[in-house]
């Protein structure tokens, strides 16, 4: 079975590529889907009560982003409840996809969780921060976010480092789709 990660800085296209790679012939593993997932648990639900002394669990999502907000350690204290709980789903997909010839996992933080090494290959999504930032603030979303989270990751440089292979996603989707179509090939 070949595991492919792919993982970049925030708003960098991840979620683009990774739909590329798996088309509708692999399974993928989407780790901000199940971070949404887990969100609507009301055993996460209630963990994050108590570990933030929340009053209750209604708008639970907004409330984390006020108290990360806040209290930027908090979003620490967060992801050690979150990280978990996301490693647990993808154990549990890699189970329920074992006879599949090839797994794409978008994983968002997957160096900075030292997760490399549970992956055949490792590809990272390239994109020059001012075309990320602009990206983001499309969505509907906040510069103050982007920069509390972009700030939470590992420079391109060092990501590099970890990746066998570098998709630079600044230029257009055809672009793009070509340099997905080399990979996908040497695969």
């Amino acid at each position: 079975m070949i595991k492919v990660g792919i993982t970049g800085s925030i708003a960098s296209g991840k979620t683009t590529v990774a739909r590329m790679f798996a088309g509708k012939k692999y399974p993928l593993f989407d780790a901000d889907n199940e971070v949404r997932k887990i969100y609507k648990t009301n055993f996460f639900k209630n963990k994050v009560r108590k570990k933030f002394n929340l009053t209750n669990t209604k708008n639970i999502k907004k409330k984390m982003k006020k108290v990360i907000s806040q209290n930027e350690k908090n979003l620490k204290k967060l992801e050690k409840i979150i990280h978990p709980l996301v490693r647990k789903s993808l154990r549990n997909f890699v189970k329920k996809n074992k006879n599949k010839e090839i797994l794409i996992f978008e994983i968002p933080l997957l160096i900075e969780s030292r997760l490399m090494r549970d992956f055949t290959k490792v590809v990272f999504v390239n994109s020059k921060k001012k075309i990320r930032l602009k990206r983001y603030l499309k969505k509907g979303k906040n510069k103050k976010t982007f920069d509390l989270l972009n700030k939470r990751q590992l420079s391109p440089v060092k990501k590099i480092k970890f990746s066998d292979y570098v998709i630079n996603n600044n230029n257009s989707l055809e672009f793009l789709k070509k340099n997905v179509k080399i990979i996908k090939n040497n695969l």
